[in-house]
């Protein structure tokens, strides 16, 4: 949880403040995954803070979504090749994924059950 908040705050994600009259914040929860080794050992716990999105209303809450995706079947593509071709292959594991864009409107997002919220 400590490198999740730390990453967050170093790639300048929020502003905490109070929550503005008459706007609505986004809740919040943690979620935590175990990391397993290829022989099914614990090889590190992760825990992501995520926005609970689906709290929101197509039209009122938002408008468009778009979210770039790397689909199963085109990795494996890939990963072919990869053999195919003799390719030197190598894992990567990506600590914090952010996904960067323009907003139009601010977003608050309630960080916990006390009045503090983000955006």
């Amino acid at each position: 949880m400590e490198v999740e908040i730390t990453t967050l705050e170093q790639n300048d994600i929020w502003t905490i403040m109070d929550l503005l009259p008459g706007k609505k914040a986004i809740r919040s929860k943690w979620v935590y995954k175990l990391k397993l080794r290829a022989n099914g050992t614990i090889n590190r716990y992760k825990a992501r803070l995520v926005a609970k999105g689906y709290t929101q209303v197509e039209g009122h809450d938002y408008h468009d979504t778009y979210a770039p995706i790397a689909k199963q079947v085109t990795l494996r593509c890939i990963l072919a090749l990869g053999v195919i071709k003799c390719w030197e292959l190598h894992p990567l594991d990506v600590t914090n994924a952010i996904l960067h864009g323009d907003l139009a409107n601010k977003i608050y997002m309630n960080l916990s059950s006390k009045d503090s919220h983000a955006r």
